[in-house]
C-alpha cells in the first residue's frame, strides 16, 4: 500500500511551484525520521514499511487468501519439501484417529452411544470413500494446506439404514461464495466472504454453491454462479484463527510460500549450471573445418561446410583425441562453484521453522542428530500438536460432530437424553526410549502426581477399555490355570551367568 505524499498545502503549492512542494514534502520526511522513538523497530529510517499496515483481518483474506491457497495447492502438488511437511502433520496430529468415549450420566445411554458410535464410523462419510477418522485426516489435511475447509452435516431419512441417520460431507472452501457480501442480512448482521451473522455476532449462515466452481471447465459447461443460503447449524467451518474477529483461515503456508519457490527456482539454475560445468569446449583458432565431426545424418563434406559457415565443429564423443595441423586449440570448461550444499541446509531450516515441523520431519534426513537432539525436537513438535489438537480438532471439529451426532440418534429414539458429554483420546505417541519413558510415567504414578488413567490416556489408549481388558485376561488366566504358572515362574530368580575362566 504507498504511502500518501504530501498534504493538501503542498499539493497547491505544487500546482504552481513543483520544486518548492517537493523540498517540503522532503524536509517533513527528514523530521519524521529524526523523532526519537522508544522502539527502535519503529524507526523509518530503514525504509520498511508493512504492506497492508492497519488491516483487519478479514480485509487481509480478501486481498491474499485465493492466491495463497491456489500457490500452496501447488507447492503440495510439486514440491517434495511441501508434500512431506504436510504429510508429517497429518500422521502426528491426526495419526490413525480421535477416539471419543461417551460420558452421559445414564450407563445404559453411554453404552448405547459407544456402539451405536463404534457401528457409524463406517457408514458417515456421505461420499462413501472413507471411514470417520479418514474424514479426519483430509479435512486437517484440507485446513493446513487451504487454511479452511467446510464440512456439511447431512441429515438423512431414517429408513436409510444407518445406525444413526446423519452423515458428514467435506467441500473444499471454493463452495464458499466469497464474493457474497452485504452491511446487512437477513439474521441482522453483516455478510462478510460469504458467511452470514447474526446482531450479535454469531455466524447465522453460509452462502454456498451446489457445486465446485472449479467444476465448469473440465466438464465443458457453464454451472450455476448463484450461490445458496445454508443454515450456519448444518456447517461446520473448520480453521485456525490467529486474530481476533477473523472470519477466514489462512494456509499454514503463507510464511514460506515465496522462500520455498525461490529455492525450487535456485535448485533449478544450480542444475542448469552443473550441467554447464559438465561440458567440455574446444575452440580451434584459424580454419577448423577440417575437425568438423559430422551429426546423425551428416556427410562429412557437410560438416565441414556447417563449419566453414557457422564455425560449429559439432561434439567431441568422450575421450576423443583431437590432431590439430598447425593451428592453436583451447579448451574451455566452466569452473565448477560450492556452497550449494549448506545453503540449501539453510533455507530447509527456515522453511522447517515457518511450517511447524522439524527439520528432519521435512527433509527425512537424519545425518545431523543425536539422540537427545532428537528428543528435544520431538517434543517441541508435539508440544504444538497436542495444541493443534485440543484447540482447533476437537472444539471446532469433533465436538461439533458428536453433538450432532448425539442429537440424531436421540432424534430417532435411539436415546432417552441427548447427553453429548464426551472424553476424546488422542493418538499415542511413540516411545522416544521406551525403557526410560515407561519408568518414568511408572514413579510419577506411584508419587501421585499423576493417576494410570491419565498416563494411559496420554498414551493414547481409553482406560476404561484397558481395564475391561485386563480384568478379562486376568480371569481368563485364573480359569485356564495359567495364572499359576506364571506366578510360578516370576518368583524365580535368574540363574548367576557362569563366571569366564581365564
Amino acid at each position: 500500500m504507498a504511502a500518501r505524499v504530501g498534504n493538501l498545502l503542498d499539493k497547491a503549492i505544487g500546482v504552481v511551484w513543483p520544486a518548492r512542494a517537493l523540498r517540503r514534502v522532503i524536509a517533513r520526511q527528514a523530521l519524521g525520521k529524526a523523532v526519537s522513538r522508544a522502539h527502535e523497530g519503529a524507526s523509518l529510517k530503514d525504509g520498511w514499511i508493512p504492506r497492508r499496515s492497519g488491516a483487519s483481518p478479514n480485509a487481509d483474506h480478501a486481498a491474499d487468501a485465493p492466491m495463497l491457497r491456489h500457490r500452496a495447492r501447488s507447492l503440495v502438488q510439486n514440491n517434495p519439501y511441501a508434500r512431506k511437511a504436510l504429510d508429517s502433520l497429518v500422521a502426528n496430529v491426526v495419526g490413525e484417529g480421535i477416539v471419543p468415549e461417551s460420558r452421559a450420566k445414564r450407563d445404559a445411554d453411554r453404552k448405547t452411544l459407544d456402539a451405536l458410535w463404534a457401528e457409524w464410523i463406517g457408514q458417515c462419510d456421505a461420499d462413501g470413500s472413507a471411514d470417520f477418522h479418514g474424514l479426519v485426516a483430509r479435512a486437517y489435511r484440507a485446513m493446513e494446506q487451504d487454511g479452511e475447509v467446510l464440512v456439511r452435516l447431512r441429515v438423512r431419512r431414517p429408513d436409510d439404514g444407518l445406525a444413526v441417520p446423519l452423515q458428514i460431507q467435506l467441500l473444499e472452501i471454493d463452495y464458499l461464495d466469497s464474493t457474497k457480501a452485504a452491511a446487512k442480512s437477513q439474521a441482522g448482521g453483516p455478510i462478510i466472504s460469504g458467511i452470514e451473522f447474526d446482531l450479535v455476532g454469531r455466524r447465522a449462515a453460509y452462502w454456498l454453491f451446489d457445486s465446485h466452481p472449479g467444476d465448469a471447465a473440465s466438464i465443458g459447461g457453464r454451472l450455476s454462479s448463484t450461490s445458496r443460503r445454508i443454515p450456519a447449524e448444518s456447517v461446520i467451518h473448520l480453521f485456525a484463527p490467529d486474530r481476533p474477529g477473523q472470519a477466514r483461515g489462512i494456509t499454514r503456508f503463507a510464511a514460506v510460500i515465496a522462500r520455498m519457490r525461490d529455492l525450487a527456482i535456485y535448485e533449478d539454475a544450480e542444475l542448469a549450471r552443473k550441467q554447464n560445468e559438465a561440458l567440455l569446449s574446444v575452440i580451434v583458432s584459424g580454419d577448423g573445418a577440417d575437425f568438423a565431426v559430422p551429426g546423425a545424418g551428416e556427410s562429412p563434406g557437410a560438416a565441414q561446410d556447417r563449419a566453414a559457415l557457422l564455425g560449429n565443429l559439432g561434439s567431441l564423443a568422450p575421450g576423443a583425441v583431437l590432431a590439430t595441423n598447425g593451428q592453436n586449440v583451447t579448451i574451455a570448461q566452466p569452473a565448477a562453484a560450492g556452497g550449494y550444499g549448506e545453503y540449501v541446509r539453510t533455507q530447509l531450516y527456515a522453511l522447517a521453522a515457518g511450517l511447524g515441523v522439524t527439520y528432519e520431519m521435512l527433509t527425512g534426513d537424519l545425518s545431523l542428530v543425536n539422540f537427545s537432539s532428537a528428543r528435544v525436537g520431538l517434543l517441541e513438535f508435539r508440544r504444538a500438536a497436542a495444541q493443534r489438537q485440543w484447540h482447533v480438532l476437537v472444539p471446532r471439529l469433533l465436538t461439533p460432530i458428536w453433538q450432532a451426532f448425539v442429537a440424531a440418534a436421540a432424534l430417532d429414539g435411539k436415546l432417552r437424553t441427548a447427553d453429548a458429554a464426551v472424553e476424546w483420546t488422542t493418538p499415542k505417541w511413540a516411545y522416544v526410549n521406551p525403557q526410560q519413558d515407561v519408568k518414568a510415567d511408572a514413579m510419577e504414578i506411584q508419587s501421585g502426581m499423576s493417576s494410570l488413567s491419565e498416563k494411559l490416556r496420554q498414551r493414547g489408549y481409553q482406560p476404561e477399555r484397558v481395564f475391561a481388558e485386563l480384568g478379562d485376561d486376568f480371569a481368563q488366566l485364573k480359569s485356564s490355570g495359567a495364572l499359576d504358572l506364571l506366578t510360578f515362574f516370576s518368583s524365580k530368580k535368574a540363574a548367576p551367568e557362569p563366571e569366564e575362566t581365564q
